[in-house]
């Protein structure tokens, strides 16, 4: 194990006297082994796991996987990586003024999509759709999430980073977030597991606290307007002025600013984040906006359905073949379970390899960037049918 080094008692004492505010360090955190990743005053709770989050193994994996557009080389357009520093940063630009846990909100939203699959969501329903057909398990990227920085890195992280990381998805947009109850890791496990077996459960999910709740609408707030940005990049849609005026505008800088001062003006000095329904209604409305003049664009549907679609088939097809027959040089095994072995190191004997054969497949191309899916495929099936579009057309 590796030595750590620490304040003297003398300076903590010190410090405290004169910083009141960083006493409470441990801000109610709570953890699976309460004998590991004690706080304290140079690294409390929730830095801990916001650290742990950005120093695992899958963080720097954020960027090289889609958030919408796939297919364009195309440096300014964004990926989950940007995604998720913008939700933090939303978050934390209203947990700031509701006197809210900033350090909790940041390990919130930088975790909450760390469990995402290469070319977003609709890589996301094509191993769904693979992994109910052979387990009747549904597949759902908050869900592993939780399960990488819970099940498979073993990070020991606060039931309070993973419920929330968990519940950013759930019910659609809400005119009011009030936290949900949750007694502990008993109920927290149920509901994960829940999860997997009932399509329809996840929709019902909310976080457990203020924080949660407010990362959950940040990240609604960080891609609305971001993605019609992204959009114009794409050649998509000509400009915003394609979209119709509201209250929240329809603009990106200034959605970002309406609904921050929005929830601010209702939410402050309550126990539950509010937005009044004028602005609800018109985030909902920028969001079906958006979803037709960008998310279903035909041809980018079309594409993802016909090519990437069957090489998820084919990827998941092989990964299974390889465990099959134990053949420990395949990528699953030296890319895969012996990465997270050694990533795990420190924190006692790993028998990942031990798990059933279908979540591993899921687990390893949920963990994989859009470009080593590519070279996965065409190292094993030949060239692909993907084409880029170039910076120089």
């Amino acid at each position: 194990m590796p030595d750590y080094n620490k304040l003297s008692d003398a300076l903590q004492m010190r410090i405290m006297r004169e910083n009141p505010s960083l006493i409470n360090f441990t801000g109610g955190a709570v953890r699976r082994d309460t004998e590991r990743d004690k706080a304290n005053l140079w690294r409390p709770a929730y830095i801990r796991d916001t650290e742990k989050i950005l120093h695992s193994l899958y963080y720097n994996r954020y960027a090289d996987k889609t958030q919408v557009f796939s297919f364009y080389k195309n440096d300014d357009i964004s990926h989950r990586g940007y995604h998720v520093q913008l939700v933090s940063r939303t978050a934390r630009d209203i947990g700031r003024v509701l006197g809210l846990d900033c350090d909790l909100i940041e390990a919130i939203a930088l975790g909450h999509d760390i469990g995402h699959t290469p070319f977003g969501h609709a890589g996301e329903s094509f191993l769904s759709e693979i992994y109910f057909e052979r387990t009747g398990r549904y597949f759902n990227h908050n869900v592993q999430s939780v399960r990488v920085l819970d099940s498979i890195l073993k990070l020991n992280l606060s039931l309070q980073t993973l419920d929330g990381i968990l519940c950013h998805n759930g019910k659609a947009e809400l005119t009011d977030y009030a936290p949900s109850e949750l007694s502990g890791f008993e109920e927290f496990d149920e509901k994960v597991e829940r999860c997997y077996t009932d399509e329809s459960f996840i929709k019902t999910l909310v976080p457990n606290t203020l924080e949660g709740c407010v990362v959950r609408i940040s990240d609604m707030i960080a891609y609305v307007g971001k993605d019609r940005q992204d959009a114009i990049k794409t050649h998509m849609i000509a400009s915003e002025d394609v979209f119709d005026e509201s209250s929240i505008g329809k603009y990106n800088a200034a959605m970002i600013n309406n609904l921050i001062v929005n929830i601010i003006e209702n939410s402050y000095g309550r126990d539950r984040i509010i937005m009044d329904k004028v602005h609800c209604d018109a985030l909902k409305k920028a969001k079906r906006d958006n979803f037709d003049m960008i998310y279903k664009n035909g041809a980018s549907s079309e594409y993802y359905s016909e090519i990437i679609r069957p090489m998820f088939k084919k990827v998941y097809g092989k990964i299974l073949d390889d465990l099959a027959v134990g053949n420990t040089a395949a990528p699953v095994y030296k890319h895969h379970i012996d990465v997270i072995r050694n990533a795990v190191r420190f924190r006692g004997e790993s028998d990942y390899e031990k798990t059933e054969p279908d979540q591993i497949a899921v687990d390893f191309i949920a963990s994989m960037t859009d470009d080593y899916f590519i070279d996965f495929y065409e190292y094993y099936f030949g060239k692909s049918k993907i084409k880029y579009i170039p910076y120089f057309v």
